[in-house]
């Protein structure tokens, strides 16, 4: 379905939270080294649940590395200095969603040489930034939606009757 790439993550209940996420939309999740955690940390493991089994992971130690793996796909950088919104995107299949470490955000040289793919969520106020497994979702969900949910279960029931 979408990539989900995340630069350096250091809080292991966000990259828990992720693999669920991953697992649950058909995503492939992408993780960059240095991580901030082991991938046995109990933390990562709870927030994740049994769908560790279910996501496809993939590990490197650049983020050069997955350019140069996948030459001809299109990357979008989730940051809080991005012009356009996530909205605002055309998500197709097999994009990559890339988001960065969660006390510094993606480098600053990466955003400068993709400023035409920088995108925001939005936020009110002063907010500095969204917790980053609450970002991945909100940004998956929007591909998937542009995407028409294609090969999702989307007709739900309530209490037996349909809505």
């Amino acid at each position: 379905m979408f990539n989900i790439v995340l630069v350096e993550p250091e809080i292991p209940q966000n990259t828990g939270n992720i693999v669920r996420t991953c697992a649950a939309t058909g995503c492939r999740l992408h993780l960059v080294r240095p991580l901030g955690f082991e991938v046995t940390d109990k933390h990562l493991k709870r927030a994740g649940l049994d769908y560790w089994k279910d996501a496809e992971i993939f590990y490197y130690d650049s983020f050069e590395e997955i350019k140069n793996a996948n030459p001809n796909a299109s990357f979008y950088y989730f940051t809080t200095k991005g012009l356009a919104r996530h909205s605002d995107a055309k998500f197709e299949k097999g994009d990559f969603l890339v988001f960065g470490k969660e006390t510094k955000g993606l480098p600053e040289e990466l955003l400068k040489a993709n400023k035409e793919y920088c995108l925001r969520i939005p936020m009110i106020g002063e907010t500095r930034s969204l917790n980053l497994s609450n970002s991945v979702a909100i940004a998956v969900y929007e591909a998937l939606r542009q995407t028409d949910f294609e090969g999702f279960k989307t007709e739900g029931q309530l209490h037996g009757s349909k809505w």
